[in-house]
């Protein structure tokens, strides 16, 4: 299997729906995020799913449960394989997240859920008024949204082992991979894709070292060629 999820944060629908093409062959699954999900609508995912790629709708649903749940219902019917909701929702929404998932997609579709961004390190947390540290919180985190129902948690490539340890039946999916020698950007706990893999990571969400690079075909296939296995 291919690990990679390239994350298409892009200006326009067209420039996402270009770019994945070119590099589908060197990758296992395309992320829509919030600028295009809320600016060009979810006719970028309809492009996207037909391109027969596993979809990751990255839309952060935190609101109160019948909202969510709406939201979910939603994108279940435009064919995305996985949405992400925010574990600090709580249980109730998570539940209405993943159920009205399940509801238009067959069962398809499964929710992630968003632990700890990882632009955020300790005294960011302090300043929210949180008063943990990252992996203490993502291990609270990880074991509600198992207990919720949910397929998956989003991680820092730091709290994989921890997400493992304490919530075994959840796939991990990690942003803030970085090969090595590229810029980190506006993310802090990160690591190397290897490095991430080594410690348990089933998915890796590569976004700027693939699209931001002069040639994403390269890159992608690069980073393909860095983690042995196949294109």
């Amino acid at each position: 299997m291919n690990p990679i999820i390239v994350a298409l944060d892009l200006g326009s629908a067209e420039e996402a729906v270009r770019l994945a093409r070119r590099v589908e062959p060197h990758v296992g699954a395309f992320k829509v995020g919030l600028g295009l999900l809320h600016g060009s609508g979810p006719g970028i995912v309809t492009a996207l799913v037909d391109l027969g790629k596993p979809v990751f709708a990255d839309a952060k649903l935190h609101d109160i449960p019948t909202q969510v749940g709406a939201a979910a219902r939603s994108l279940g019917r435009l064919g995305v394989r996985w949405v992400t909701a925010h574990v600090s929702g709580g249980e109730a929404m998570l539940r209405a997240a993943v159920e009205g998932l399940e509801d238009t997609s067959g069962g398809y579709a499964g929710i992630l859920g968003v632990t700890v961004l990882t632009s955020l390190d300790e005294g960011d947390l302090g300043a929210i008024g949180l008063g943990s540290t990252p992996g203490k919180l993502v291990s609270r985190m990880s074991r509600l949204a198992q207990d919720a129902g949910c397929e998956g948690a989003v991680c820092s490539p730091q709290e994989l082992t921890v997400v493992g340890s304490v919530a075994p039946d959840l796939i991990r999916v990690t942003p803030g991979v970085r090969p090595a020698g590229t810029a980190t950007g506006d993310q802090r706990r990160v690591m190397t894709p290897g490095e991430a893999i080594a410690r348990g990571a089933d998915w890796l969400v590569v976004g700027r070292p693939i699209t931001a690079a002069p040639d994403p075909l390269a890159a992608a296939a690069s980073l393909v060629e860095d983690l042995g296995i196949p294109g």
